[in-house]
């Protein structure tokens, strides 16, 4: 067992939170490639030829794009050193 003290900041979040971060996320990619695809059918209807092919593209990419930022764990880390009394000896309940 490690002796170094653990920060709550660089805690982790629950599994819940976690798993609905991903979908929010996931959800709001999705939401905009359907966007993507209704704006192009739009532009190429109106004639805008220069703007459906954009659209059409981030259609294509986004899937690729939600699947690979909902599948992204935030991890913290610990990069400052613990400031204040560095006695180990003390525990609580001494």
């Amino acid at each position: 067992m490690s002796d170094a003290p653990i920060r709550i900041t660089t805690a982790g979040s629950t599994a819940q939170a976690d798993l609905a971060r991903r979908q929010r996320r996931y959800i709001i990619s999705m939401s905009i490639r359907t966007v993507c695809f209704i704006g192009a059918a739009i532009a190429g209807m109106a004639g805008l030829t220069w703007l459906w092919p954009f659209l059409i593209l981030a259609a294509l990419v986004l899937p690729y794009v939600a699947v690979v930022g909902a599948n992204t764990a935030v991890t913290r880390t610990d990069e400052l050193p613990l400031m204040g009394n560095s006695r180990s000896d003390r525990q609580l309940g001494q």
